[in-house]
């Protein structure tokens, strides 16, 4: 369909029940149709409103649970989100793919050159290019597009824009050349690899997967390898409650160290029990040990140790609470682990500037106002940035409101969990 005919039918809600697919409500799909009918006329502007379009759209993702088990081969529950990066695509014959997203340059890559260059290390092209290699490593066929990109996966948040950026790649390929063949598991491994090899980003594979796969995804890492995934049956949109992510400001600028110290103290534990990660060992034998540990070891790092066992087991009995119905029981889960983040694992501020503590304050204002009715915790690596609520319904706007008022008005982000992947749309 072309770009004039498209939006007509947009507008007129010939695809209503395709953008509900992906976005849930009739309100978000109401919302959705302004930045569609957009993209579409800015693709007709860079590219010619004449040629066939299809549109393709993945999701940001949120970590659910499993704060800082990943690095050390644990487990983690995430969720496709309704945030997401959504593409304006059209097939060429000339094996060339160009891609302008909104904001940035055109990334122009020829498929005839799809080696990875040490010199285009954090260049987005270098993105692009290496979802094709990885696709085309794959077996699967590879060929030129045409796409203009836009997302509303806000940056620095936490909820992982570039890995909806490198799905919606590989989704694109998947959907126009491969008839939707590639698996979502596929998909992701292919966008880490492009993270990977060709953008120069050590980066593990829980962002991609969530956005692939879609909906609640539990990853057990125990082999970094061939890690067991598992869609997680479960209709949040049933569950009478929304999910918030409220981002509370802070410098990110200067927290690397504070990242790296999670993953090397967690291993200073393992190492000095003969391992080179906590998974490897037992988490009964690693209590025995605690005693011949102290003085081996610092004091965090066994907090951080006992934070790590017992994340992984509030992965499972979280998964188990939600197949089985029990939004309860998962909310005290999820209760569980941020406290656990908060006490044990110590990610909530910097130790460099202990008198800044949005995130606690946050994490505070949560406690006050959701006390036996919701659950809240910090969201992703910590330190800085958004904390994670699940409020009910009935005192969603109570909840937005009060936090807004503290650290800024669009700072309490009410989303939806995704029941898709990467996913064409139209």
């Amino acid at each position: 369909m072309k770009a004039k005919e498209l939006i007509n039918a947009i507008n007129s809600g010939s695809y209503d029940e395709s953008l509900k697919a992906v976005y849930v409500t009739d309100e978000a799909v109401r919302k959705q149709k302004p930045r569609y009918v957009e993209a579409i006329n800015s693709f007709a502007e860079l590219f010619g409103a004449e040629r066939e379009i299809s549109i393709i759209s993945a999701p940001g993702r949120t970590e659910v649970c499993g704060n800082h088990t990943d690095h050390n081969n644990g487990k983690v529950l995430a969720a496709a989100i309704n945030l997401d990066a959504i593409a304006i695509v059209s097939k060429n014959e000339e094996r060339i793919i160009r891609v302008k997203s909104k904001g940035h340059r055109m990334n122009v890559v020829d498929l005839c050159d799809l080696e990875p260059k040490e010199e285009k290390y954090g260049d987005s092209t270098s993105l692009v290019q290496g979802v094709a290699a990885g696709i085309k490593n794959l077996g699967y066929e590879v060929a030129g597009f045409d796409a203009f990109t836009t997302s509303d996966v806000m940056g620095g948040s936490g909820l992982s824009s570039s890995a909806a950026f490198e799905v919606l790649l590989g989704s694109i390929l998947n959907y126009m050349y491969n008839g939707g063949k590639i698996s979502a598991v596929d998909i992701a491994k292919v966008a880490q690899y492009s993270e990977n090899v060709f953008f120069g980003k050590p980066c593990g594979l829980l962002d991609q997967m969530a956005s692939s796969v879609g909906t609640f995804v539990t990853i057990d890492f125990k082999s970094t390898s061939e890690p067991i995934i598992k869609k997680v049956a479960f209709d949040f949109s049933k569950s009478g409650h929304s999910l918030c992510i409220v981002d509370t400001g802070g410098n990110h600028s200067d927290l690397t160290d504070d990242y790296a110290a999670v993953r090397e103290e967690m291993e200073s534990v393992a190492k000095a029990l003969g391992k080179n990660v906590l998974r490897e060992i037992d988490k009964d034998d690693f209590m025995k040990a605690i005693p011949e540990l102290t003085g081996k070891v610092n004091d965090r790092a066994l907090l951080r140790a006992m934070h790590f066992y017992n994340e992984n087991i509030r992965v499972d009995n979280a998964v188990n609470s939600l197949e089985s119905g029990d939004f309860e029981g998962f909310k005290s889960i999820i209760l569980d682990s941020g406290f656990s983040s908060y006490m044990l694992n110590q990610n909530v501020y910097t130790p460099k500037n202990p008198t800044e503590q949005k995130i606690s304050l946050a994490l505070a204002l949560s406690a006050e106002l959701l006390k036996g009715k919701g659950a809240w915790r910090v969201h992703g690596g910590g330190f800085a940035g958004t904390v994670q609520a699940f409020v009910p319904n009935d005192m969603l706007d109570t909840y937005k409101n009060t936090l807004e008022s503290v650290f800024g008005e669009g700072t309490c982000h009410v989303l939806i969990i995704r029941p898709v992947g990467g996913y064409q749309v139209i």
